[in-house]
C-alpha cells in the first residue's frame, strides 16, 4: 500500500474540451485498480470505488454508513466524524433513517408526482413565453433551467417562491467546495433560521403542502417531528430539490444543442432520453461518501472497519462492462434506467420521480418551441461549476431566430 505522500489524489479534473465527460483517470482505474486508495481534498484517505457493480454493492450495503454526508470528502473544513444532526435524512442510517424516509416518500410516489406534471408544464410554458419575449437572446440557466425545479419544489414543500433569492443564494454556498467554514456556517444558519420560522408556522396552522402533511401525520402516529428535525429535513429536500435538476436541465439542453442529429430521436421518447442523459451526465460529480462500520469486501478488496469509501457515481455510469460504448450518448441504449445517477439502495434520491418529470417537460417544450436554439457564445467560452458538488454550466447564453 502506498505511503500517505505517495497516495494519489481524488480525480477531479475533467478532460480538456470535454465538458460532459468525468475525469479520464476513472477509465484506467476501472481497468486496473477498481477499488483504490486515494487522498481526498478534505485531507484524509479513502477507498475510491469505480466499477458499476462495486458502486451498487457499496450503496446497498447496510454495513457502510452514510454518516459522513455525501460531500465531506471534498470540503476541506468538514469533519466527517461530526455528530449527525437529527432530521439529516442524507446522513442517518437504519431505523432513524427509515422513520424519516417512510414519512417523506409517500409524497414522492410516481402517482403523487404525476399530479404535479400539469403544474410543471404550465411553469415551463410560462417561462418560455417570458424568455421568447426577449430580443433573441437569454441565459438559459437563470431564465429557464433554475426557475422550473425551484418552483416545483417550493410548491411541493410549501416554501414561498417569492423567497427564492434567499434559498438559492444560500444553497449555492452550501454546495460549493471552496467556501471557508465561516461562510458555509453562515449560509446554513440563515437558511435554517428561515425554515425554522416557516415550519413553526406550519406546526400552528398546517396547510396542504408536504411539510404540513408530515407534521400532521407524525403527530397522529405518536412520533411527532420536532422543529430541529423539520429544519434539517427541509434543508436537505430544498437544496437537493432544485440544485441537481436545474443543472441537469441546463447541461442536457447543451448536450442536445451539441448533438442536433440525435435531438429528434430524444424528443420522440422523452422518458428514455432523460434516463440516458442522467447516465451520461451524472452531475453529482465527486461521488458519495460511506463509512465502514465493520469489515467488508468490495470487489477483491477487503475494507477494514473504520475506513472510508467513495462511490464514484459518474465512473459507474461510464463503465463499459455495464454500458457498451459508455462514453457515447445513445438514446437507443437498452435499460438506461439502471444508472446510479440518483444513487442506489436505502439512500437513493427521494425526489427522483419529480426530477424526471421536470426534465421531460422542460426539454420537450424547449426544443419544440425553439427548434433553432443555439449557443450565443463560442462553446469554448462557457464556464462550468468545477468547484461545486453538482456540476453544470455557470450560465448558458443562447440565441434563436426572433
Amino acid at each position: 500500500m502506498p505511503t500517505p505522500s505517495e497516495t494519489p489524489a481524488l480525480p477531479t479534473d475533467r478532460p480538456a474540451g470535454c465538458p460532459f465527460d468525468p475525469p479520464a483517470e476513472y477509465a484506467a482505474l476501472r481497468e486496473t485498480s477498481p477499488v483504490s486508495r486515494i487522498r481526498c481534498p478534505a485531507g484524509f484517505e479513502t477507498w475510491l470505488v469505480t466499477r458499476y457493480d462495486d458502486v451498487r454493492a457499496v450503496l446497498a450495503d447496510p454495513a457502510l454508513s452514510s454518516r459522513g454526508a455525501s460531500s465531506a470528502h471534498v470540503k476541506a473544513d468538514l469533519d466527517p466524524y461530526d455528530e449527525v444532526d437529527p432530521g439529516s435524512i442524507i446522513q442517518l442510517d437504519g431505523a432513524e433513517h427509515s422513520r424519516l424516509r417512510k414519512m417523506v416518500v409517500a409524497e414522492f410516489t410516481v402517482r403523487r408526482v404525476e399530479r404535479l406534471r400539469e403544474y410543471v408544464r404550465e411553469q415551463v410554458e410560462r417561462h418560455l413565453d417570458a424568455m421568447l419575449a426577449k430580443p433573441g437572446r437569454a441565459d438559459l440557466v437563470q431564465d429557464f433551467a433554475l426557475p422550473i425545479p425551484s418552483l416545483a419544489i417550493c410548491e411541493l414543500l410549501g416554501v414561498p417562491y417569492a423567497d427564492r433569492e434567499l434559498f438559492q443564494r444560500q444553497s449555492s454556498l452550501l454546495v460549493s467546495t471552496d467556501q471557508d467554514a465561516g461562510t458555509t456556517d453562515q449560509a446554513f444558519h440563515e437558511l435554517a433560521g428561515y425554515l425554522g420560522a416557516l415550519f413553526a408556522g406550519k406546526q400552528q396552522d398546517p396547510q396542504e403542502d408536504l411539510f404540513s402533511k408530515l407534521i400532521v401525520r407524525a403527530e397522529a402516529s405518536g412520533e411527532a417531528l420536532d422543529l430541529d428535525e423539520l429544519i434539517m429535513l427541509g434543508l436537505s429536500l430544498l437544496v437537493a430539490g432544485h440544485e441537481t435538476t436545474a443543472n441537469m436541465i441546463a447541461l442536457s439542453a447543451l448536450v442536445l444543442m451539441e448533438h442536433p442529429e440525435q435531438r429528434a430521436q430524444a424528443l420522440a421518447d422523452p422518458p428514455r432520453a432523460v434516463e440516458e442523459l442522467l447516465r451520461y451526465l451524472s452531475v453529482v460529480q465527486f461521488g458519495v461518501l460511506r463509512y465502514a462500520t465493520e469489515e467488508v469486501k468490495v470487489g477483491d478488496q477487503t475494507i477494514a472497519a473504520g475506513d472510508w469509501l467513495i462511490a464514484a457515481l459518474n465512473s459507474a455510469n461510464r463503465d463499459e462492462d455495464r454500458y457498451p460504448n459508455a462514453d457515447r450518448l445513445d438514446f437507443t441504449r437498452e435499460s438506461p434506467r439502471t444508472h446510479v445517477a440518483f444513487g442506489f439502495g436505502a439512500h437513493q434520491c427521494i425526489g427522483q420521480q419529480l426530477a424526471r418529470v421536470e426534465m421531460q417537460e422542460a426539454l420537450t417544450a424547449l426544443f419544440r418551441r425553439v427548434p433553432d436554439l443555439r449557443l450565443a457564445v463560442p462553446k469554448e467560452a462557457l464556464a462550468y461549476k468545477h468547484n461545486t458538488l453538482v456540476y453544470g454550466p455557470e450560465e448558458l447564453l443562447v440565441a434563436w431566430s426572433a
